[in-house]
């Protein structure tokens, strides 16, 4: 797959997304008042393993999926020299039914995955999270609003309104925060629940 190889390409060098900081919407709801408490967690499109690294030094067991091989590689040396144990899996998010891994997780986190996804992939990947997530469950999701996909071939991106569609009757949206991301897209963050 083209976009399989162009995501693993720019892992050799450094990818705009991979900043090395964990958002601080991801630290208010581990560490805020209101923090979730240690559990399992799902890092889907983990990239070279920042979120997933820095859930793992909060206690919490962690799984990262990315298909970029390049990036898992450096995840998972990153976490060696870290001294914390992740699981890194160098998959398709859309295929977590090939992974062997076990639910329930207690929280999902997706910072620039899902919207990438075709409307096919999403049900897939949606299917995984009904699969590995247990009730009562958070995901966390960072997604960019739509927009032509570059190169031609229809969108990337999401709508809030799709959100919304796409995740009844298994997910309650909790809120919405919107903005735009460094680069100026708009994007948006959406805290759910698994019902």
């Amino acid at each position: 797959m083209l976009r399989r190889l162009i995501y693993g390409l720019w892992y050799y060098f450094h990818p705009p997304w991979d900043t090395g900081i964990t958002p601080p919407e991801v630290v208010e709801a581990i560490e805020g008042p209101s923090g979730l408490p240690p559990g399992r967690a799902l890092d889907l499109g983990c990239g070279t393993g920042t979120n997933s690294l820095y859930l793992a030094r909060h206690g919490w067991q962690v799984v990262g999926v990315d298909f970029a091989a390049r990036a898992i590689r450096i995840a998972r040396r990153k976490a060696k020299q870290a001294g914390v144990t992740v699981d890194f899996y160098a998959a398709d998010v859309t295929r977590l039914d090939l992974l062997a891994i076990q639910p329930p997780f207690d929280l999902a986190l997706d910072i620039g995955c899902f919207h990438s996804l075709t409307a096919d992939e999403r049900g897939y990947y949606l299917d995984g999270l009904r699969r590995l997530l247990r009730p009562g469950a958070r995901w966390m999701l960072y997604a960019f609003g739509p927009r032509p996909r570059r190169g031609g071939g229809g969108t990337v991106g999401i709508a809030s309104a799709e959100v919304q569609s796409l995740l009844q009757p298994d997910f309650r949206l909790q809120r919405v925060e919107g903005g735009s991301d460094p680069s100026g897209l708009a994007a948006a963050w959406y805290w759910l629940e698994r019902i």
